[in-house]
């Protein structure tokens, strides 16, 4: 019976997320490269208006260090004895959301210095800059703290500081493809791990400041390098290594 119980509550979390939603967008990285319809590049390092991409990131971006094949995007981290390049694609301008269930399905990497992540920023970015905009981080992983898994948040109020923030611990996490999800309303969002809620930010107050999440948000997808999150420390001896990516949908 107490089996029986654990298996209820875990259906529960796992088909709440997209309870009496229907799916509205999705992407299955089908063909051979990425749509430049629905992806953009960043490439270099930031400079000089934001060297280190804001976070003292050792990479370079590219547009060459990825692959589309048999319906997974891989991006692949290297480094050539000098030095460090990955790929950082987002959606901007062009597909943005405001509220829904959004999933991922991804592959870590692993090793001291790797920081991959699925996250989120405010469209209005241009005009009232970061941290105003607001942003959603539903997956941070790095090397240097394996087994946890990291889903955050940052506003004008946090000062950008991650404060707003839940660390997962699950030993298997590095081994084969996991999900990793929010479910994101007017009144909060929730987040998930393979199906099963980790994390609820739902402030008392919603204004500007404690709440930017009333507006469309898009999507990134990176694998940095070192940085302020992921290093210093940079283990040269685990390159290259891939962050694998198979779909992300999102429901409303």
């Amino acid at each position: 019976m107490k089996y029986f119980w654990i298996l209820f509550l875990f259906c529960n979390f796992s088909f709440s997320q997209h309870q009496n939603k229907k799916l509205v967008w999705e992407e299955n990285f089908n063909g051979s490269k990425l749509n430049d319809s629905i992806w953009n590049f960043e490439v270099g390092n930031g400079c000089p208006n934001l060297c280190g991409w804001g976070n003292n990131e050792a990479q370079i971006y590219t547009d060459k260090n990825h692959k589309v094949e048999n319906g997974i995007l891989t991006i692949s981290a290297n480094y050539d004895g000098t030095i460090y390049t990955s790929t950082k694609i987002t959606t901007q301008n062009k597909k943005e959301f405001q509220y829904g269930s959004i999933e991922i399905r991804a592959k870590l990497p692993t090793g001291e210095g790797l920081w991959p992540a699925f996250w989120m920023l405010g469209s209005n970015i241009p005009q009232v800059g970061w941290p105003k905009c607001g942003e959603i981080d539903i997956l941070e992983y790095i090397g240097k703290e394996p087994h946890t898994i990291f889903t955050s948040l940052h506003t004008k109020d946090s000062h950008g500081n991650t404060i707003n923030t839940k660390k997962s611990k699950i030993e298997t996490i590095e081994e084969g493809f996991h999900t990793y999800g929010i479910d994101w309303t007017k009144d909060k969002i929730d987040f998930f791990v393979d199906s099963i809620l980790v994390y609820t930010f739902q402030p008392k107050l919603k204004d500007e400041n404690t709440w930017p999440y009333d507006q469309s948000f898009y999507f990134i997808i990176n694998l940095a390098i070192g940085g302020n999150f992921g290093g210093p420390n940079i283990d040269n001896k685990i390159f290259p290594q891939q962050f694998s990516i198979d779909y992300i949908k999102v429901y409303q």
